[in-house]
């Protein structure tokens, strides 16, 4: 099958590029409620300290939200501490110089209100760098069964290990802080690109 239906993900990990990649065509999941606690808004990284998870701050609902209507709360300055974190954590990293130019602005100026409009166009920044000529389409309703497309909804989850995905392959990559904490796999896409640079396509 070559039909793949995706959440919509905060700087996606690594196992989820390599179904961008992979399927030749994808769908973006806009009308699913929010899950709680899922890389929809929130992405693993490697810091000084070891495994640290950046989150968003949603604008919290007392009912179920739709995906497409989550909005972004900016009661404190969430931006400033995301890019402080990717520079501590990255700043010595080979190719954290090369790209933090085009990210820098999502981080100060390009404010979205929309959590699905900043994820969209960090995920067009991204597929940029990793030179991925990839088109997709959106979902236009929800529909619980998807007969004709794989569905990875669910199973790219920060809550389930990549390793029960038999189609996604770990290798590891020399990581800045490896030495003191060992390889770390599945991390953000940026972990690969600071660490691999223009290598990162070939990993994915």
């Amino acid at each position: 099958m070559h039909n793949a239906i995706l959440p919509v993900s905060y700087l996606g990990s690594i196992q989820y590029y390599s179904k961008l990649k992979k399927y030749e065509n994808c769908s973006i999941e806009l009308y699913e409620n929010l899950p709680k606690q899922t890389y929809r808004s929130r992405c693993n990284i490697y810091s000084p300290n070891g495994l640290l998870t950046l989150s968003i701050p949603l604008i919290k609902r007392n009912h179920r939200q739709v995906m497409k209507d989550v909005k972004i709360s900016y009661d404190y300055d969430w931006r400033k501490t995301h890019w402080r974190t990717l520079e501590s954590s990255y700043r010595s990293s080979p190719f954290f110089e090369y790209y933090e130019d085009d990210l820098y602005p999502y981080y100060h100026d390009k404010k979205k209100d929309y959590l699905i409009d900043l994820n969209e166009s960090l995920q067009q920044k991204i597929l940029q760098f990793l030179k991925l000529n990839k088109t997709y389409n959106f979902t236009n309703e929800y529909q619980k069964e998807c007969s004709n497309a794989v569905d990875f909804r669910s199973s790219l989850s920060s809550k389930l290990p990549s390793s029960n995905d038999s189609e996604f392959i770990i290798k590891p990559y020399i990581q800045v802080f490896e030495n003191k904490y060992n390889f770390i796999p599945n991390l953000s896409i940026v972990d690969l690109l600071f660490n691999q640079g223009s290598r990162a396509i070939d990993y994915i």
